[in-house]
């Protein structure tokens, strides 16, 4: 069987793992265990973070239609029931867009659905 020198293939390896770890601190930057170690922790936290970032914004969405809802005297929860009982089909990121940036309109849908 013929030799196989398998040098160009580790350090292109070692390369790409220091490459995306740059501008880690200490260590992580420059020694390979410890960037493969952080690079592959970084990997899982950004994996999990892009499904939480998800209920993140619902949770703004619904600060932001409760604190326009409370200045009409109307609690949130009565608001998102009497939506669901007049078959008005916005959803929560549709109706935090109208409370931050479209008052006049958020108030017309408050108003029939009240």
């Amino acid at each position: 069987m013929t030799r196989v020198k398998r040098g160009t293939t580790s350090l292109k390896h070692r390369r790409k793992i220091l490459k995306q770890a740059k501008g880690y601190n200490f260590g992580r930057s420059t020694k390979e265990r410890q960037a493969k170690e952080a690079v592959i922790h970084a990997g899982a936290h950004a994996f999990a973070h892009r499904r939480k970032k998800k209920g993140d914004f619902r949770r703004l969405w619904n600060v932001k239609i409760n604190a326009a809802i409370r200045a009409h005297g109307v609690s949130y929860s009565k608001f998102i029931h009497a939506l669901k009982e007049k078959n008005v089909v916005l959803n929560r990121k549709i109706l935090a867009d109208l409370a931050e940036h479209h008052p006049g309109t958020f108030e017309k849908i408050l108003k029939e659905t009240t």
